[in-house]
């Protein structure tokens, strides 16, 4: 097997493990369970807690002190235990501390693996720029792949999904200790200061009014990042309570449907050099801002009958919505800072997105749907929930346009690659 395909399978796995719980838990949560819906907000906060406090451990670990292949697969196997011990939570609390100790192993791994991919193409002398991103393709695929499995297993609202995760999280984890060696690079100095070794020289960007300002966005628009990822799966679940839609190909195969949202995902990509191009990295963010607002404004007034066609166009702009602002995102940061703490730079944006925000989101999220638009008898109203999410983005792209103040360097794009 060459290095490529040996790639290609790890990254198939990476997201094959999220993929066959983090879009259903939500049914197992409210269906299975029958848990309170202000609660379920505190699942999806495990996602941020993790992402503030383990990338950069786990980077000094690799950078220092073991081998970065071994350290990837210690993480997937403890987050196999912890994933395979889920089913036996008898409280939401035991769920909550079971599923965040699996997200302390897991959340850090998906860096890791990039890091993992970077430095074996860069050994085996292959062009990272042009081999890499087919490579990562894969790990979408393996996403949709475990979605696909759980649906027509008939585990979307089971613990056997969290089974199947775990089972994939151990296979990758024994296949990580054989590939090729990834020795600590030993880049951080030894009288370097901790702040530096943790990449907190990052958090000076804060005085740039300009950075300041993205990364306030970033939080806010990261605060909607996983919502639909939260909820979407059991908002076409519940169309079973309308006798009208309970036999429908949504309710059946609601899963499915929402990997059309990943497939999307694999085909943005794509289109994203021309967007950067024609029309610069904040214009790009500001159409991922109005993709969000129609992915729940369409969510809103969709349904399994009539309104099918909302459901699947919701599903497609999501790889607008999610794409555009993460990779352009990266881009501004790549283009808008320095060199020497550009690493840091863009381990603090993935903290300011998928952590704090991701915390923010869930946390308010949760709040919010139990206290306003759940009624006592438990039946959410997703048509308010959906709609006030596609405001609440609404807003945060209008003020990102009038008070983030970026011009487009069509020779800072081109110079990225050089």
């Amino acid at each position: 097997m060459n290095i490529r395909t040996r790639l290609t399978l790890m990254s198939f796995l990476q997201f094959f493990v999220w993929g066959a719980w983090l879009i259903t838990v939500a049914n197992y949560w409210f269906g299975t369970k029958q848990w309170s819906g202000e609660k379920f907000g505190d699942v999806f906060a495990t996602l941020g807690y993790s992402s503030i406090i383990m990338p950069a451990l786990t980077g000094i670990i690799a950078d220092k002190w073991l081998n970065a292949e071994k350290l990837y697969g210690m993480l997937h196997i403890l987050a196999s235990v912890f994933l395979a011990s889920i089913p036996l939570a008898g409280s939401p609390v035991a769920f909550f501390g079971i599923i965040f100790g699996a997200m302390l192993c897991y959340m850090p791994t998906i860096s890791l693996s990039n890091s993992i991919a970077y430095n074996i193409l860069k050994n085996n002398n292959y062009d990272v720029v042009k081999v890499f991103p087919p490579i990562r393709v894969w790990g979408t695929i393996g996403f949709i792949a475990a979605m696909w499995l759980t649906n027509l297993s008939g585990n979307k609202a089971s613990a056997n999904m969290f089974y199947i995760s775990a089972a994939a999280a151990l296979i990758l984890g024994i296949y990580s200790f054989t590939l090729p060696k990834c020795p600590p690079q030993k880049l951080i100095s030894e009288n370097a200061s901790l702040g530096q070794k943790l990449g907190l020289d990052a958090f000076k960007l804060f005085k740039n009014p300009k950075i300041a300002m993205f990364f306030v966005f970033s939080m806010f628009l990261g605060a909607a990042l996983q919502l639909t990822n939260m909820y979407g799966d059991v908002y076409l679940s519940e169309f079973s309570k309308v006798p009208a839609y309970a036999e429908s190909f949504v309710v059946k195969y609601s899963t499915i449907v929402m990997s059309i949202s990943q497939i999307s995902e694999t085909l943005f990509i794509l289109a994203i050099p021309f967007f950067l191009k024609r029309f610069g990295i904040k214009q790009v963010m500001f159409i991922s801002m109005i993709a969000w607002v129609l992915r729940f404004g369409l969510f809103s007034f969709g349904n399994p009958e009539e309104g099918l066609w909302m459901i699947i166009l919701s599903c497609i702009v999501y790889g607008m919505a999610f794409d555009f602002f993460n990779i352009s995102g990266s881009l501004f940061i790549e283009t808008s800072t320095d060199p020497s703490i550009r690493s840091s730079a863009q381990g603090l944006f993935m903290m300011i997105t998928n952590g704090f925000g991701a915390v923010l989101g869930s946390k308010v999220s949760g709040w919010m749907i139990q206290n306003y638009y759940t009624s006592e008898v438990g039946v959410r109203d997703w048509h308010g929930i959906w709609l006030v999410f596609a405001i609440y983005s609404l807003v945060v792209g209008v003020l990102f346009l009038l008070f983030f103040k970026h011009k487009h360097d069509p020779k800072a794009i081109a110079n990225i690659n050089h």
